[in-house]
């Protein structure tokens, strides 16, 4: 099999950028991606079964792998959400999958979003992990256009094993995610 674009990029390219930027003495001590997690919410569409097999199909073509349907963990009158019933699905990708979605992500889906000027660095976390939000999931180009009329949203959140926002702003920045200066 071949190795992932991306991982090549990292092993030539990011790794000797970073070890001389921040001196680290060890190849294992660079930060690397660990994972990436891709989330969605029902909302209100948690009792349309049709609407959420969709989904379900859509995330799939997208990441290439069956998302785990997550149930809510307890009862809440005001959101009308009984404990055990459907609320969204999520997906952890590692290894080839995750790499190969973040090469999509990174060079098909963010430049096709409305209004994408970059990432901001405020939305990485202290310990240099980075969380997005994506308003349509059709940015992918796998998204069928049969599925145009159910939209839906996504959080995307890619792991790092960094130890500093620092470090994990410049890990993603050398792999070729667009983020703002």
């Amino acid at each position: 099999m071949k190795t992932p674009r991306l991982l090549t990029k990292y092993r030539k390219d990011v790794i000797p950028t970073l070890r001389e930027k921040f001196s680290y003495q060890s190849i294992m001590a660079v930060p690397k991606i660990s994972k990436v997690v891709i989330n969605v919410g029902y909302g209100r569409i948690s009792k349309e079964t049709r609407t959420i097999e969709r989904m379900e199909n859509e995330i799939t073509k997208i990441t290439g792998q069956k998302p785990s349907i997550r149930k809510a963990k307890k009862s809440i009158a005001g959101f009308k959400l009984r404990e055990g019933v459907p609320v969204g699905m999520v997906v952890t990708l590692h290894g080839r999958r995750m790499y190969d979605f973040i090469d999509r992500l990174i060079s098909v889906a963010l430049p096709r979003s409305r209004d994408f000027r970059g990432i901001d660095p405020k939305t990485f976390d202290q310990r240099g992990n980075l969380n997005l939000g994506v308003r349509e999931h059709n940015i992918f180009p796998e998204a069928s256009y049969e599925s145009v009329k159910d939209i839906f949203g996504l959080e995307i959140t890619i792991d790092t094993s960094a130890r500093t926002r620092e470090e994990g702003v410049e890990l993603l920045r050398l792999m070729g995610f667009p983020v703002r200066v």
